[in-house]
């Protein structure tokens, strides 16, 4: 099959789930997604969407057209992310990377797409990604950033990021709005929740090693890194002054950060800054977070507003994305 993505910025981070799986996987900790009178709820909690944006491939190219964005990578919204092993788990899974990939073929190169794994089944998940590896225009997986008490420096997710890189796939880290009772007001579970999700499993892979143990990897963290620039300075003075925090990596986190791909939803000029001065040269990527209330709606002109240039959200992407390259055979 025939695949060729369209010119023109492209926004690695943007959601999209068909409504005959707004149920969620199996186990799924939010319980499924309901429409009400239009609009979304996860559980009892509203989403403040119209809820035919998160399956209406229409209303997706339409905003594409309007913001100015060449293509987009579509991927599951955090919720639908595979966390367990309960019956019906792989078919759920299964079913959303197929009717992603028909999204992606009929979508005449606006779209390509992050597939799904069942995260804690390790065979299930590599067949899976096999089969992302082999199908045009799905070039990566969206993964989240924690799997019970675990991140991205310990199994099964540091196995997901050694097959994906060894089969050619980008890899997508979406924090997962994960609930606690500090953070139960004022939206503080998203407001605060999501960057420190992120900053977390970002110190995971600079201070675990991953980086070392699979140089190859291309992953990216959405929302701007969430708080890890900022942090930068603290951890690398803390990988210099104790022992147990170097103890598992030979590089400084704000070097090895240099390496990590990031997304331009920052909300902030000045947070844009901070990151584009800590990450390496080509390395922040557009990201919409379309269609979430969080979402930048105009985000070709804040990213060329603060310095990125409309070849760049282009050619970056690509780069990050593989399309220089062709996947490899499998592992």
């Amino acid at each position: 099959m025939s695949w060729e993505l369209r010119r023109g910025p492209i926004d690695v981070h943007a959601h999209w789930l068909p409504r005959e799986l707004f149920g969620l996987p199996p186990g799924a900790p939010f319980g499924g997604i309901a429409d009400r009178d239009g609009r979304m709820f996860i559980g009892d909690t509203p989403l403040s969407i119209d809820t035919r944006l998160m399956s209406d491939v229409g209303a997706i190219r339409a905003d594409m057209e309007r913001a100015g964005v060449g293509a987009r990578v579509l991927s599951a919204p955090p919720f639908a992310f595979a966390l367990g092993t309960a019956e019906g788990t792989t078919d759920y899974v299964e079913s959303f990377n197929a009717q992603l990939t028909q999204v992606v073929a009929d979508g005449e190169g606006w779209f390509a797409g992050f597939g799904c794994v069942s995260l804690a089944d390790p065979d299930a998940a590599g067949r899976q990604l096999q089969e992302l590896a082999a199908t045009p225009g799905i070039l990566g997986v969206a993964i989240p950033p924690l799997l019970g008490a675990g991140s991205l420096d310990s199994e099964p997710l540091e196995g997901v990021l050694r097959r994906a890189s060894a089969l050619g796939l980008a890899v997508l880290v979406h924090p997962m709005q994960l609930p606690s009772p500090s953070l139960a007001k004022h939206y503080l579970v998203n407001l605060i929740g999501n960057p420190v999700e992120s900053a977390t499993a970002i110190a995971s892979v600079l201070l675990g090693g991953v980086l070392e143990r699979i140089p190859e990897l291309r992953i990216c963290f959405v929302h701007g890194g969430g708080c890890a620039p900022d942090l930068l300075g603290r951890w690398s003075h803390a990988w210099h002054a104790r022992p147990d925090v170097s103890a598992g990596s030979g590089v400084p986190p704000e070097e090895a950060f240099r390496s990590l791909w990031l997304d331009t939803v920052t909300h902030d000029a000045d947070a844009f800054d901070l990151l584009a001065k800590k990450a390496g040269a080509g390395r922040v990527l557009l990201g919409s977070d379309y269609p979430f209330d969080m979402a930048d709606p105009d985000p070709v002109v804040h990213a060329i507003e603060r310095g990125l240039s409309a070849e760049s959200l282009d050619h970056d992407a690509r780069g990050f994305l593989g399309l220089d390259a062709p996947h490899q055979d499998a592992a």
